[in-house]
């Protein structure tokens, strides 16, 4: 029986079990198509004392975030203009400037920090990917490769003290989250700001984001359970904004104890609590409506197959790749994917082995429909692709539930 990462407690209630699966951004090169790939189990839990939402480790993240990994931050033009949204708000609010010191956890190719760089603020980037910290090198982000936790805050904490400490969509993909957010307590200045991202555990249960399960994501985290892990190091939340990212996601505002909750982070905690986010009940009923939208999804491709309709995807994003391999969807209903990072182009889905393109492929070949993976962009995939409709070619993606759209 496993351990709750948090608290300590033994894990025995079951979320979602979504079978086994290989982890989600291994994406496949042409010359292994012929080897054998890992699946692990996926299986999501909820610890009954401190109810986290969590997975259990089976690859240590050294594995899964390598030299050789795949996703880069900067592919989306939606995701760089929240960032600078970001940047502009949190100058703003805090009065930063060239004597602050601004420090992500995470930093990728340095999609956020560039634009705090282009207002004259001094940053670091930390980020364990080589390849992409490269990148963000390469457009002046000085970066540390190397995993954050204690021991990298201690070393850094002399000279990058934060008054912005960001770690956005990282708290998940952490197997030792106490170690990771003793090392946010250490590397915070006395007075600096802390801000968190990552996606709302609510929305998942809601809108049955199961799709967002993936063994990058140990943890799902709402207010509750951030606050949790947040005040075992020391670190009060004051504020809370909800946001349309990722399918709905929380920005957490936090600094050293003692911070007084705002009005926004009071008003969450009820809603929370009245959602049932306190009941354990309420994570235990989330299997059933996982088994009932695979059910709909395969019957939506059967019933588009059946009829005649060709179909192409849009994006190789990890949780194109739960769901396709949850729902058991490969390449008899989906003829190949394209995605705009060259990084994933000329490789493989894992698990389904569809074949990732140049998006040019789609104006080449003339789909009858074009099923957007990552279905939280899909505004931005139907305006990029509009030209689809020229051959009357139709659009579809989760919304929560799959459908079709002109």
């Amino acid at each position: 029986m496993s351990a709750c990462r948090l608290c300590g407690a033994p894990l025995e209630h079951v979320v979602a079990d979504l079978g086994v699966s290989p982890v989600a951004n291994d994406f496949v090169r042409e010359e292994d198509l012929g080897r054998m790939e890992p699946f692990y189990p996926l299986c999501a839990l909820v610890c009954d004392v401190c109810l986290l939402v969590q997975l259990e480790a089976f690859e240590p993240p050294e594995q899964i975030f390598s030299d050789d990994y795949a996703y880069f931050s900067s592919y989306s033009t939606g995701w760089l203009e929240h960032s600078r949204r970001y940047t502009d708000a949190m100058v703003e609010r805090f009065g930063l400037d060239a004597s602050s010191k601004v420090v992500e956890i995470a930093s990728n190719d340095g999609y956020l920090l560039q634009y705090f760089v282009e207002q004259g603020i001094p940053v670091l980037g930390v980020e364990p990917t080589a390849n992409t910290a490269a990148v963000a090198i390469e457009k002046g982000v000085p970066t540390e490769v190397r995993f954050f936790g204690r021991e990298a805050a201690a070393d850094l904490r002399a000279e990058h003290a934060a008054d912005l400490l960001i770690a956005n969509n990282v708290l998940a993909h952490v197997p030792d989250l106490n170690d990771f957010v003793a090392g946010l307590a250490l590397l915070l200045a006395p007075e600096g700001v802390l801000t968190i991202e990552f996606p709302h555990l609510l929305r998942l249960l809601e809108e049955a984001q199961f799709d967002t399960i993936y063994h990058e994501h140990y943890s799902y985290f709402a207010l509750l359970t951030a606050s949790r892990a947040l005040e075992r190091h020391g670190l009060a939340i004051f504020d809370v904004e909800e946001l349309p990212t990722h399918g709905g996601s929380l920005r957490i505002y936090a600094g050293h104890e003692p911070r007084e909750p705002g009005e926004r982070v009071l008003e969450l905690r009820a809603r929370e609590h009245a959602s049932g986010l306190k009941d354990i009940a309420t994570y235990l009923v989330f299997a059933e409506k996982v088994r009932h939208e695979k059910r709909e999804i395969v019957r939506f491709f059967i019933e588009q197959k059946e009829a005649g309709v060709s179909i192409a995807g849009y994006g190789a994003p990890a949780k194109g790749n739960t769901l396709l391999n949850y729902c058991g969807i490969g390449r008899d209903f989906i003829d190949y994917t394209v995605d705009l990072n060259p990084h994933k182009q000329g490789r493989y889905l894992p698990g389904t082995r569809i074949p990732i393109r140049d998006p040019d492929e789609i104006r080449r070949t003339q789909p009858d429909l074009v099923f957007i993976l990552p279905w939280n962009i899909r505004g931005e995939v139907m305006e990029q692709l509009a030209f689809v409709r020229d051959w009357g070619g139709r659009f579809a993606a989760r919304s929560p539930e799959i459908r079709i759209f002109p």
